[in-house]
C-alpha cells in the first residue's frame, strides 16, 4: 500500500520557500482552542480555561479530575494537543467537588488554570469552532517579497486539506500490517489504526486531485461543504452562483472518509474516488469491516486571519483553522521540514 499520500503528498501552491526546524522549544508552537459559544452560567460543571506547557492532554485531564475529586472519565475536553507545545484549552469538570471561583491559579507543574465558568454539561469531544496558531520556524529565511506572495496565494485560494503526517505514526507506522478484521487490533490501537487507514484513503484522492488542478475547484458529480461545517450537498451541475461562492471560499468540493456504501458523488469523481481507493484496498476492507459509515470531509482548507512576521533567522506565522484541520497543510505550503516527526497540529 503507497504511503506517500500519508507521508508526502503532492503541493499546490509551488515549491517550499525554504527549508525550516519546528518545536525547538515548546512556546515556538502555540495553539489556543477557540469554543465558538459562551459558557452556560448555570449547571452542575465547570468550564475550566488551561494553559499547558510540554505536558499531555491526558495527564493533564488526570490531574484536574484529581483536584475536583472526581474519575478521570467524568473530565471533558473538546480535543487532544501535542505534548510539545503550548495550548490553551478548554476542560469540564462536575460542580460538585469544587467552586468555579475556587479554580482560577490551580494546577502542577506544566499547567494552570486561568479560568473558570460555571456551565450546563461536559464538554464533548469535538465541541470546538476551530484553532488560533502561532509557529515559530526556525532556520526559514525567504525573501520578504516570495514571502508575501505566497501568503496571498494561501488567503486567496486555502490549501490542500490533508491529514498530518502525525495521524499516521512514526514514519507511518498506524499503516504497517493492516490487519483483516477489526477484532484483531488491542484497545487502544483501534481507534488509531482505523484513523490512519481512513485518512490515508483520503489523502490519495485529495493528492490525485491536486496532481489534476481540481482540488479546489467543484465538478458535476462532487458533493459540496459549506465552509466550517459539516452539512454538504450534491453538485449535480455548477452555475455561476456555484462558482462564485467556491471562490470566495465559502463551499468546498469534499472528499470521502471512507465507510460502508458509496461515497455519494456521482459521475467523472465517483470514478476518481473508486479508482484511487482501489489501490487502498486493504484499508478499504478493514474500515468497512469495522461497521464505518461514509463521511466526507473538506478537499480544501480556508485559513483565516493569516500573517507572518521574520525575526533573526525565523519566520513566525499565525492563523485561524476550523476544527480538525492540521497546521502542518498550512505550513508545507510555504516550506520543507527538516525532520517531519516534529511537525504537529
Amino acid at each position: 500500500m503507497p504511503v506517500e499520500p500519508a507521508l508526502a503528498p503532492p503541493r499546490a501552491l509551488g515549491e517550499p520557500l525554504g527549508e525550516g526546524r519546528l518545536r525547538l522549544e515548546p512556546e515556538d508552537f502555540l495553539v489556543e482552542e477557540m469554543l465558538g459559544f459562551e459558557p452556560a452560567g448555570a449547571g452542575e460543571h465547570v468550564l475550566l480555561k488551561v494553559r499547558k506547557r510540554a505536558a499531555n492532554t491526558l495527564w493533564v485531564a488526570r490531574e484536574l479530575a484529581r483536584l475536583a475529586g472526581c474519575r478521570p472519565v467524568d473530565v471533558g475536553y473538546a480535543g487532544l494537543k501535542d505534548r510539545h507545545a503550548v495550548a490553551v484549552q478548554w476542560f469540564t469538570v462536575p460542580r460538585r467537588g469544587r467552586a468555579a471561583a475556587q479554580w482560577p491559579g490551580a494546577g502542577a507543574e506544566g499547567f494552570e488554570v486561568l479560568a473558570a465558568h460555571v456551565h450546563a454539561r461536559k464538554l464533548p469531544r469535538g465541541a470546538l469552532a476551530g484553532n488560533r496558531f502561532r509557529i515559530r520556524v526556525r532556520g526559514l529565511e525567504p525573501r520578504i517579497e516570495t514571502l508575501d506572495a505566497r501568503l496571498r496565494a494561501i488567503r486567496t485560494r486555502g490549501v490542500p486539506n490533508y491529514f498530518g503526517p502525525q495521524r499516521f505514526g512514526r514514519h507511518g507506522s498506524n499503516l504497517r500490517d493492516l490487519p483483516e478484521d477489526p477484532g484483531a487490533l488491542r484497545g487502544g490501537e483501534r481507534g488509531f489504526v482505523l484513523s490512519a487507514a481512513r485518512s490515508v484513503v483520503f489523502n490519495a484522492v485529495l493528492a490525485e486531485r491536486v496532481r489534476q488542478g481540481c482540488w479546489e475547484t467543484l465538478q458535476p458529480g462532487d458533493r459540496a461543504i459549506l465552509d466550517g461545517r459539516g452539512s454538504h450537498f450534491a453538485v449535480e451541475a455548477l452555475d455561476e452562483t456555484l462558482r462564485q461562492r467556491a471562490e470566495r471560499l465559502e463551499i468546498h468540493p469534499t472528499g470521502p472518509l471512507w465507510g460502508r456504501g458509496t461515497p455519494g458523488t456521482a459521475g467523472a469523481v465517483l470514478e476518481l474516488e473508486t479508482r484511487v481507493a482501489g489501490g487502498y484496498s486493504r484499508a478499504c476492507a478493514l474500515i468497512e469491516a469495522a461497521g464505518m459509515d461514509p463521511q466526507r470531509r473538506s478537499l480544501r482548507l480556508a485559513v483565516r486571519e493569516l500573517h507572518a512576521h521574520l525575526e533573526p533567522g525565523a519566520v513566525v506565522f499565525g492563523f485561524d483553522l476550523t476544527r480538525g484541520a492540521f497546521a502542518t497543510a498550512v505550513l508545507r505550503e510555504v516550506c520543507a521540514f527538516a525532520d517531519q516527526e516534529e511537525i504537529s497540529t
